[in-house]
């Protein structure tokens, strides 16, 4: 119990900036009142004595804001953050390490019995005003943004956002490799430049990328092509790529 509790104040300095003792993280976060209650709530739920378990657990809602049902499966390292008004429902099931930020639902699209709550793999991070609904599979490492609504299940590593929830940052293929790696020999910052994110800028910068690729294999052959004739020796990438900068669209000495 007292290992639990030393791990469950432990993840809240890792990911609260805010957190400066332990004695305050103890008696003041609302997020870790409600995981400790829910603790005594779910061991009560699955002995049987359902309606004391409600009753405790409708108190810990009344005192810090999050409601979690007694029957919901919590790992360890669980931290919400803030915590007002978040919502995990009956049969949610969240895995190690997951963060949950305020007003974040965990609910269900039926009123059928049996699973109709999400579960959450190992070391997802649901953004504020989140909702996940229904019986999906959130896989690990899932990234899921604020206000976002989750209605698919989402594959592990992958950066959900939008209203219904989109994937923007899939696990990354040979495409989205070759397009990293050629934005960073020619300067461009690609983080979040990803090919299904719902930003014309975005898109455009991609195409720019994959045109960049497919000259550059054009380039090789022709260079080879003129070096086994005894034309021209065949020739690399130009290292002085390494030094050239775009400028800014603004000129920050002018403002």
């Amino acid at each position: 119990m007292f290992e639990r509790l030393k791990e469950d104040i432990a993840c809240v300095f890792e990911r609260d900036p805010a957190a400066r003792t332990g004695f305050e993280v103890f008696t003041t976060y609302p997020g870790v009142h409600a995981v400790l209650i829910h603790r005594l709530t779910h061991r009560l739920w699955k002995h049987n004595l359902k309606w004391l378990a409600r009753v405790l657990s409708n108190l810990a809602r009344l005192f810090t804001g999050i409601e979690i049902h007694p029957g919901a499966v919590i790992g360890r390292r669980f931290f919400i953050d803030h915590g007002m008004g978040v919502v995990i429902g009956e049969t949610a099931v969240i895995g190690d390490d997951c963060t949950l930020y305020h007003g974040v639902t965990l609910g269900g699209t039926t009123w059928q019995k049996g699973k109709r709550h999400p579960t959450l793999g190992r070391d997802v991070v649901v953004g504020a005003g989140a909702k996940v609904l229904g019986p999906l599979l959130i896989g690990d490492g899932v990234r899921i943004g604020s206000n976002a609504v989750v209605v698919k299940s989402v594959p592990a590593g992958a950066t959900v956002v939008g209203v219904p929830g989109r994937i923007i940052e899939p696990a990354k293929d040979a495409t989205t490799r070759r397009r990293a790696d050629t934005a960073k020999r020619i300067g461009f910052d690609a983080y979040g430049a990803t090919r299904d994110a719902p930003d014309p800028i975005a898109n455009a910068i991609n195409r720019m990328l994959d045109h960049i690729h497919h000259m550059d294999q054009r380039v090789e052959q022709m260079s080879r092509a003129l070096e086994s004739r005894g034309i021209m020796e065949h020739f690399e990438h130009d290292p002085t790529l390494d030094e050239v900068e775009i400028p800014p669209a603004t000129d920050s000495s002018s403002v």
